[in-house]
């Protein structure tokens, strides 16, 4: 596989550019802040702290003119796109806040079985959306996938986005479970979670052997 594709004038390559940190938290906190703001917020704290905190080889990132306007994060042995530690949580946020912070955040984890890539969300800057450049970077999550062996990707994606579950199901992925959270809801945002998945095909797994 080379380092990047490029579609007409938007260019799509694994690894998160040095100097982009910011731009991408920001992108990833445009995208999940609802979602993330009980645990990290305000945004004047949770974009630096995710800016810190990112893993460089953990992302794949959409470029134009050089300039970050979508990345796709994913979890792979065990390391992914927006690392930290619990003592990183406790220094930033002080111990009492910090805590309850902790297990906010641990709701959200998610460990992949053997054989699954797990993905750590997809975000497109607002204005590149609808041009094609989630699918761009969808389809290089299934080339990587099958690079490491894997049979199968998984993703979550909560109720209040029903536009990402659109693109995640034209893409091939399928619902397999829901989990309904009503009585988070006034303080996460969304009342429930649905895990999808999308299996990788004998020719897409072949194609990188």
């Amino acid at each position: 596989m080379s380092d990047s594709i490029t579609s007409e004038t938007v260019t799509v390559r694994r690894g998160l550019p040095s100097g982009s940190e910011e731009r991408a938290a920001r992108l990833y906190w445009e995208a999940f802040g609802r979602k993330l703001a009980p645990a990290l917020g305000p945004p004047e704290k949770a974009v630096p702290f995710i800016a810190v905190h990112l893993q460089h080889d953990r992302a794949i990132c959409a470029l134009r003119g050089g300039r970050l306007i979508g990345v796709a994060g994913y979890q792979l042995a065990g390391r992914t796109l927006v690392g930290g530690t619990a003592g990183d949580v406790l220094r930033a946020y002080g111990k009492i806040a910090g805590l309850w912070r902790l297990a906010l955040l641990a709701l959200f984890t998610r460990t992949p079985a053997p054989g699954q890539l797990v993905m750590d969300g997809l975000a497109v800057s607002a204005e590149a959306r609808g041009k094609g450049v989630g699918s761009l970077l969808l389809k290089e999550v299934v080339v990587l996938a099958a690079e490491h062996g894997c049979r199968e990707i998984r993703l979550d994606v909560i109720d209040v986005n029903p536009r990402a579950r659109a693109l995640y199901e034209r893409h091939g992925y399928r619902p397999v479970r829901t989990e309904h959270t009503p009585y988070l809801r006034d303080l996460l945002g969304f009342g429930s979670v649905t895990t999808m998945r999308r299996a990788l095909a004998a020719s897409e797994r072949a194609a990188t052997s």
